[in-house]
């Protein structure tokens, strides 16, 4: 196949899948490209990214949305595209419970403001949709099951997902600021990550994603990689998080990720 043609199968098969994702004929980013003198630009980006890149094996569709929309928090200046995937998220099969729980646990590392702006984004297209049912209750089998205390259910949280790197984090901690370590094992790990809606795969995946987004937090990055894995993700789920945000959060975001992702699993 010629490189002509290798094109333009990318960009049909990224046509079927960004309209699907859309639901429109024509997606806006073409005329968007188009208006500016750039349409052949705007197919090239098609083609790659929803050509290639989202047809990858490794990470399923559902997960990359949640990937993108966890990036898309975390960068926070993206509304609209932020809204454009959370309803590509709900047509791929994710529901509601699980974008609003992405956007809160990305409080913890974009902070309060992103993640305002994005439950705004999720309020407005909500209110476009008719409604849903209300979400299960929390699971039972969970190592904090039963544990009231929020700093005890923090820390059964936090060695269940991060074990030593987390301990680490907070040990760090103990001579100059031993308050925040405190507020990290109440807050984010005895608050959020025992929230029911999603599972601790997931929240490690976007937790990851939010970090490859900021990328001013590579230690942060290490040490949720460890807890992806220790929670029964992959490293071909890592790679293919970091690989998938390349496009949202530029490559060097991404090569230093996959930097962060080497140690990490020479570590292991």
């Amino acid at each position: 196949m010629s490189e002509a043609q290798d094109r333009s199968a990318s960009f049909a098969q990224g046509l079927d899948l960004i309209q699907r994702l859309g639901g429109a004929e024509r997606p806006a980013v073409l005329d968007l490209f188009a208006s500016i003198g750039e349409a052949e630009f705007g197919e090239q980006c098609v083609g790659f990214i929803y050509g290639d890149v989202y047809h990858r094996p490794g990470l399923p569709l559902p997960e990359r949305q949640l990937v993108t929309v966890a990036a898309l928090t975390a960068l926070g200046y993206a509304g609209s595209q932020l809204g454009f995937h959370a309803k590509a998220a709900l047509t791929v099969g994710c529901d509601r419970r699980q974008l609003v729980e992405t956007v809160i646990q990305v409080s913890s590392f974009a902070g309060f403001p992103a993640t305002l702006n994005a439950l705004a984004e999720l309020k407005t297209l909500f209110e476009s949709l008719p409604a849903e049912a209300p979400p299960s209750g929390a699971p039972a089998d969970v190592p904090w099951a039963g544990i009231e205390d929020r700093y005890e259910r923090g820390l059964a949280a936090m060695k269940a997902v991060d074990g030593e790197a987390g301990e680490k984090v907070v040990a760090a901690l103990a001579d100059i600021a031993p308050d925040l370590a405190t507020s990290i094992i109440e807050f984010t790990f005895g608050e959020l990550y025992t929230r029911p809606g999603l599972s601790l795969r997931h929240r490690e995946i976007v937790t990851v994603a939010a970090c490859v987004a900021l990328g001013t937090a590579l230690p942060q990055l290490k040490v949720h990689i460890h807890g992806l894995l220790n929670v029964g993700g992959s490293e071909q789920d890592v790679i293919e998080t970091i690989l998938h945000l390349a496009f949202y959060c530029g490559f060097p975001a991404a090569l230093n990720a996959i930097a962060a992702a080497r140690e990490v699993f020479a570590q292991r």
